[in-house]
């Protein structure tokens, strides 16, 4: 019965292949939370760019100036010896104005703007790589996912054979048992195979559910979503061999997106400095400004000839002494290159070992599996001579079942490290930087 829930529940389940799995690990969130900030870089780009375009600005409107009681004290001589003083009061009044002013101004030269420029670039550069990096990095753990649940089906299908097996073999049980030929307790003992069999599929469902679960989280999809990963074919073909480590290696140093990300830091780092030290060098811009002013709005409108002024120049700006802050600020950048060049160096190293211990652990899961075929195909003979054997009422019933079980463990075995080749694999494709070749180019 509980084989045919297990059918049951698969076929409702949606099936998706290897390729699609793929595609969606690209798209997940993580992987869209790092497109996303090459979204925010390009803007900060723009942002950069927004210094060196002209900046216009527009200021129109009315203003209304209260003046309140005031005392004057006034002094007006009278002769050439003696003078008046009188107190006036004044009563408070009011005035309005009506201006209207536009102004231009435009960096002439600035270094300092124009390497923070193209530090913006190429931190956009650097931020695409590491978003390629993150896609790479959701994408192996996407298909690492896949393969956790094609495992688990298959596994299923070997443990529904095993129990079929044991179904058999407690007819035959039975049968010789009537015919006098085996004990009541050969009988029993193939009953007790049967449940124990029963028990791993019961198991092995509940590893199923965890596996879909956590391929569809992954991929951005429902957790309640039955997924039925479809067999990608890799069983029934010899696994390929690992490229050369040098190749590899190679490989690897030239299109692992994290060592170009990394690489752009640096510059990143040297352009940061460039921007401090733009302060050595005088900035000009060029502004202009021209202003309507009129005390009533009629002649405001109607007089546009009067209460005009113009102004523009070019100004000239030279930090001469700033207490040092430009001498400090270039030691730091200083300093962060070198932290820069450090972090690059050493994560070259740690790539280079991951590459090394990626194409090692492909060689031994190929040299694994095919140890694992030829393993199962003596079970195999194994279990036929034990059936045969039982027949003839030469063996009993704990021979086939020990037979039966190193078959059914020969089988898991060799399926693991099929599975396992192909995850390491893959494994070894995202150290490379080839896991997507499009995109790490």
């Amino acid at each position: 019965m509980s084989g045919f829930l297990v059918v049951a529940a698969l076929l409702s389940a949606t099936p998706i292949t290897l390729e699609e799995t793929r595609q969606l690990g690209r798209k997940n969130t993580q992987a869209l939370q790092a497109a996303l900030d090459v979204a925010v870089a390009q803007e900060d780009q723009r942002v950069a760019r927004s210094g060196l375009l002209p900046q216009v600005q527009l200021n129109l409107g009315p203003s209304l100036n209260y003046l309140g009681r005031r005392r004057q004290v006034f002094s007006v001589p009278i002769s050439e010896t003696e003078t008046v003083t009188r107190e006036v009061v004044s009563s408070s009044n009011t005035a309005d104005s009506y201006s209207a002013s536009l102004g231009l101004s435009q960096v002439i030269y600035n270094r300092g703007l124009w390497k923070q420029l193209e530090q913006a670039g190429v931190n956009v550069d650097a931020t695409r790589n590491q978003s390629i990096e993150e896609a790479d990095t959701s994408e192996l753990e996407a298909i690492r996912r896949f393969f956790n649940l094609f495992l688990s089906q298959a596994t299923l299908d070997v443990l529904n054979a095993t129990a079929k097996s044991s179904e058999e073999q407690l007819e035959r049980a039975r049968a010789l048992f009537h015919a006098g030929r085996v004990g009541k307790s050969e009988e029993i003992a193939a009953q007790v195979n049967l449940g124990n069999d029963r028990i791993n599929i019961v198991q092995r469902q509940n590893q199923l559910v965890a596996d879909q679960v956590q391929l569809a989280v992954w991929l951005a999809r429902p957790g309640t979503e039955l997924i039925q990963a479809v067999d990608p074919g890799v069983l029934q073909q010899e696994p390929a061999p690992a490229p050369a480590l040098d190749v590899a290696l190679k490989q690897a140093r030239e299109h692992r997106a994290l060592l170009k990300a990394l690489q752009q830091r640096v510059r990143v780092a040297e352009l940061q400095r460039a921007i401090v030290q733009g302060d050595y060098i005088p900035r000009v811009g060029l502004s202009a400004q021209y202003s309507h002013n009129s005390q009533a709005p009629g002649p405001f409108f109607s007089e546009p000839g009067y209460g005009n002024i113009f102004s523009g120049g070019i100004n000239l700006t030279w930090d001469l002494f700033n207490g040092f802050n430009t001498d400090a600020q270039s030691a730091r950048a200083q300093i962060n290159i070198r932290k820069a060049e450090l972090t690059f160096a050493q994560t070259a190293r740690e790539l280079e070992a991951e590459v090394r211990r990626a194409h090692q652990v492909l060689d031994g899961q190929i040299a694994s599996a095919k140890l694992a075929t030829d393993n199962r195909a003596v079970a195999q003979q194994g279990l036929a001579l034990a059936e045969e054997r039982f027949r003839a009422g030469a063996g009993s019933t704990l021979d086939v079942r020990d037979a039966q079980l190193k078959l059914t463990q020969a089988e898991l075995v060799l399926l693991q490290s099929r599975i396992d080749v192909e995850i390491a694999r893959y494994a070894l494709f995202r150290a490379m930087g080839t896991l997507n070749p499009g995109e790490s180019q």
